[in-house]
């Protein structure tokens, strides 16, 4: 299913506004976002990065969910290796009932080793943590009691719906399809390839696919009434962002030399990749009417630092064609 999403990974870089006014920016942003009908609110994690990327979506989404009525709260992805998974499971079960149900939480294996150094994880232990971690979350905000490791897991309040409904897997890789089909939650894979394997997996074991969501295609979409006028407003902001993800990716061992930021280092070839794009509105339609399934349609009106006056004139370019977009859903929807 075509899907709108706000995402804010809050960076807040030397070249951009300053933390404290990204902060305000984004909770009304998030606001106004639920007003016109967004479907979800994306919140990032990363940690001990230069910029301030934000390594507490949990607390975040608190702030998000006070402010919002209708649209998703989807946290991802969250790190989980990184994490105490009772912690996360209290996490979850708050939150879930603070925002009425709206919670969606992706769990991650993480990639970036100097991120594992700090917490004092192994990177080899990524997967079993996660399944580990996975495992005791579930159980747990079924209202399990129950040892695990040598310690008592018992976890209240409980979420308002089901954990496997608000638990989701992500990843970039086969297994990540495999581990989502395996523990019956949603997937939301870095690419759309993997949801056939998630499915055909989900079928072997014999129950029906949950709820899913694709990756942000582009990863950030900036409205314009100019497209070349929008660029010059971001290009600073969105080389930061791919300088920061490459970085990110040269410390993984083995990091493949043709990841996504790989040579994407220079204004033209970020811009003639796509991965964070301006569209004028008229476009956007155009997009969203031949996007593949479960595309999202991912909006970052503080990407890299942007000024927030910046971010608002995309945003409020959205909601100009909002009804329009809606209508695009529901056709798709209904064709199935």
């Amino acid at each position: 299913m075509l899907q709108t999403a706000v995402l804010f990974d809050m960076r807040a870089p030397a070249l951009g506004a300053p933390a404290p006014e990204l902060y305000a920016a984004a909770l009304d942003m998030a606001a106004f976002a639920d007003e016109i009908g967004v479907n979800f609110i994306g919140l990032m994690e990363h940690h001990g990065s230069e910029d301030g990327y934000l390594p507490s979506p949990f607390v975040m989404g608190g702030a998000i969910a006070a402010r919002t009525r209708r649209c998703r709260i989807n946290l991802g992805a969250v790190i989980l290796p990184l994490h105490d998974p009772v912690k996360i499971a209290e996490h979850i079960a708050v939150l879930d009932q603070l925002s009425g149900g709206r919670l969606e939480v992706t769990f991650g294996a993480g990639y970036v080793p100097s991120e594992f150094a700090r917490f004092r994880v192994s990177l080899r232990d990524r997967g079993k943590l996660l399944d580990q971690g996975i495992e005791l979350i579930l159980r747990a905000l079924k209202g399990e009691r129950f040892d695990m490791d040598g310690r008592e897991i018992f976890v209240r309040p409980l979420p308002v719906r089901d954990p496997q409904d608000i638990v989701m897997a992500g990843g970039s890789v086969a297994a990540s399809a495999r581990r989502a089909a395996r523990f019956d939650i949603g997937f939301a894979p870095v690419f759309s390839g993997l949801f056939a394997l998630y499915e055909e997996e989900c079928r072997k074991l014999g129950h029906s696919p949950r709820y899913c969501h694709g990756p942000a295609s582009p990863l950030a979409i900036h409205l314009a009434e100019d497209a070349d006028e929008g660029w010059s407003q971001i290009k600073a902001h969105a080389l930061h962002c791919a300088y920061a993800y490459a970085q990110w990716a040269e410390e993984e061992e083995g990091a493949n030399p043709s990841g996504p930021f790989h040579g994407l280092l220079n204004e033209d070839a970020l811009r003639a990749a796509g991965i964070f794009t301006v569209w004028t509105p008229d476009e956007l339609l155009v997009r969203a009417e031949n996007a593949e399934e479960h595309v999202t349609l991912g909006f970052m009106p503080l990407l890299g630092g942007l000024a927030p006056a910046v971010g608002w004139q995309s945003l409020k370019l959205l909601e100009a064609v909002m009804p329009e977009l809606q209508a695009i859903q529901q056709a798709k929807q209904a064709r199935g």
